[in-house]
């Protein structure tokens, strides 16, 4: 389970930007982001309450908070979150719990290609307490249904209660750690976020990460696969994905993906579906696994984007694609063409260039 502010986004700033204005208007007197920091020692709600007295109306302060963070609030992601939630969500169920808005978590988790990473998510305008949240989680046993970054859920697990032991809030704030621990799960830290990694061991937190590269390794203790299936990174824009990515589609996938066991899976070949059938592999036996729905899916799509690529290259007077000659050298249609034309004309060189090294 992972906190928002500070956690997944970077929001020491951006977030203060936004709640001086509130101070202003409502006259709370804070003069800098540290006073504003110290206000997530405890629950955020608790600590506004105490903040507004002979003050403000709190209840106005909450409202006018929210409003303004899902009306101006959009941070940017930790360097490096994308890809530990990528790696995290084909091992574990997924989920966030925010004192923010809902409208930004689904704004932040969107924008960022990672919504169907996670299963669940909490916001403070529906929760205001995380404790209240950590416990609904928990008592529902099909929380523990996870996605594997796509719209569906996986349901091959059998339907169990979370264990309080294999729970975990990750978090920036020390106030979150009490929180989680007072529901009876487990608490780390990440150390680029409000409080320091003294000031969140000291609350509890069992782990403080210093860079996001560490989580899944502590969470999962062991070495992490590279995230495959639809949970795979896009290539770096600009660039033709490599030819090797629809050839695994095709094949078994390599050793190294067919080993990788999830933190809370059963025994190989237990997973209650026929082999293969939910994403997951086949028994350690198998020489030969079959191709994953995942994989075919990513296969078909391929084989759909070089059919387009070849007929867009034929209606333009082109060479095929597998010819892959330079723009230079292929005739440039007549000026009769229209300026649409043209600028299809570009878009299909572009994409027919070939790419240095691959």
């Amino acid at each position: 389970m992972f906190d928002l502010d500070g956690t997944l986004v970077q929001t020491r700033g951006a977030s203060w930007d936004v709640f001086r204005q509130i101070s202003d208007e409502f006259g709370l007197g804070l003069t800098g982001p540290q006073e504003y920091f110290d206000l997530f020692r405890g629950n955020i709600f608790a600590s506004l309450d105490a903040l507004c007295d002979g003050h403000a109306d709190s209840e106005q302060v909450k409202q006018a908070f929210l409003e303004r963070l899902r009306a101006e609030y959009n941070p940017a992601m930790v360097p490096g979150m994308v890809d530990v939630i990528r790696r995290l969500a084909g091992h574990c169920t997924l989920a966030v719990v925010s004192s923010n808005a809902m409208e930004v978590l689904r704004r932040v988790l969107v924008d960022n290609g990672v919504a169907y990473c996670f299963a669940h998510v909490f916001g403070g305008d529906a929760v205001p307490d995380k404790t209240a949240a950590f416990r609904s989680f928990l008592a529902d046993a099909a929380s523990q249904y996870g996605r594997r970054c796509e719209v569906s859920y996986d349901e091959t697990p059998g339907a169990t209660r979370p264990d309080l032991s294999t729970t975990v809030l990750v978090t920036d704030t020390a106030g979150d750690v009490g929180d989680a621990l007072a529901a009876g799960i487990r608490a780390v830290g990440v150390a680029w976020g409000m409080h320091t990694a003294d000031e969140l061991t000291a609350a509890g937190a069992e782990f403080v990460a210093i860079w996001p590269q560490e989580l899944p390794g502590y969470l999962l203790s062991g070495t992490v696969p590279e995230p495959t299936g639809a949970c795979a990174l896009p290539p770096p824009s600009g660039t033709i994905a490599s030819p090797p990515a629809a050839a695994r589609a095709a094949g078994p996938p390599p050793a190294r993906a067919r080993a990788a066991v999830s933190a809370t899976a059963k025994a190989p070949g237990s997973c209650g579906a026929e082999p293969g059938a939910c994403g997951c592999g086949c028994s350690a036996d198998d020489a030969s696994p079959p191709v994953t729905p995942v994989a075919a899916r990513q296969a078909a799509a391929a084989a759909a984007r070089r059919g387009r690529r070849q007929q867009a290259a034929q209606a333009l007077g082109r060479r095929p694609v597998a010819d892959r000659s330079p723009p230079s050298a292929v005739p440039v249609p007549s000026s009769g063409r229209s300026a649409a034309a043209s600028e299809l004309r570009d878009a299909v060189a572009r994409i027919l260039t070939p790419v240095p090294g691959q």
